[in-house]
């Protein structure tokens, strides 16, 4: 089992940005992608960023060159930095590593974006 533990969600106005931090609390094997997700409310999770182990990283389209996707050289933190944020990007957002054998997920942070 590995515990992650987001952190960095605020709220925030429009055109502000924010930094998120998660944090693996546990060593872990067998994991190749890291990546944040998000949550809005009445809609279904949707993937924000990715980055696997090698360094690639994808993005939604709806975040493509606001946000960057980064992780620490042990993979122990990986980070989101989001720019330029719209209302559009309020959620709650998640850490997520995975691998072929595993699906971790953390407890989430809110990030709230006023108009």
């Amino acid at each position: 089992q590995v515990r992650l533990v987001e952190s960095g969600g605020d709220l925030v106005q429009a055109g502000g940005s924010l930094k998120l931090s998660c944090d693996a609390l546990d060593s872990f094997s067998g994991i190749n992608v890291l990546g944040w997700y998000r949550q809005a409310p009445g809609k279904q999770r949707e993937l924000v960023a990715s980055v696997t182990i090698g360094g690639t990283t994808n993005y939604a389209e709806s975040v493509k060159g606001r946000f960057t996707i980064s992780r620490t050289a042990n993979k122990r933190r990986i980070f989101l930095q989001m720019n330029t944020l719209k209302p559009e990007d309020t959620a709650k957002y998640y850490c997520n590593y995975r691998g072929p054998r595993y699906d971790y997920w953390g407890q989430g942070t809110q990030v709230t974006v006023s108009s």
